[in-house]
């Protein structure tokens, strides 16, 4: 219960630190995209499953305030949540390079499903002016954000399994 209720926290307020603060600090109306940090992050430190459910919960966050159709952000979210799950045995603590560079790779991932669906199948094709001008200024955004966000999580990921751990061992 203590890490859905903290899960939860952390979605909250990186969903509102999104769409308040860092609007606020955007450069050329780009800002970072807080929830690809986050269910990327969970995805690799707790696995494929709990990664699709907190990606289709930020998701879901997404579609009900920003999207114009209900269910494609908890879709991609969740499918990145997921394909982050799959490098969880990869995945070091100490490491930075695998985080950012999953972070990064999901951030493409979703600015690339973003433009397929909603930009090039309404038959707008200014692919490059989308990557120079969107796409690239976000993910370089999300990435040096992340960098303190990720380990921020990191940090509250190693304490709740450290508790967990703990209370597992009571009733062994």
């Amino acid at each position: 219960m203590r890490r859905k209720l903290t899960v939860f926290v952390i979605i909250a307020l990186c969903f509102l630190l999104q769409g308040t603060l860092f609007q606020a600090l955007a450069f050329a109306s780009i800002s970072p995209n807080l929830l690809v940090v986050v269910t990327s992050s969970f995805g690799f430190m707790r696995g494929r499953k709990e990664g699709m459910w907190i990606g289709f919960f930020c998701g879901l966050l997404s579609d009900v305030f920003f999207g114009s159709v209900l269910g494609f952000y908890a879709l991609v979210y969740a499918y990145i949540g997921y394909a982050n799950g799959f490098f969880r045995k990869m995945f070091f603590p100490d490491d930075i390079k695998l985080p950012l560079a999953l972070i990064a790779a999901s951030d493409f991932s979703c600015n690339m499903a973003v433009y397929l669906s909603q930009f090039f199948l309404r038959g707008r094709f200014q692919f490059t002016y989308y990557l120079l001008y969107v796409m690239l200024p976000e993910l370089v955004y999300t990435i040096l954000v992340a960098i303190v966000l990720y380990f921020i999580i990191l940090k509250i990921n190693q304490g709740l399994e450290a508790v967990e751990k703990r209370s597992a061992s009571k009733f062994v």
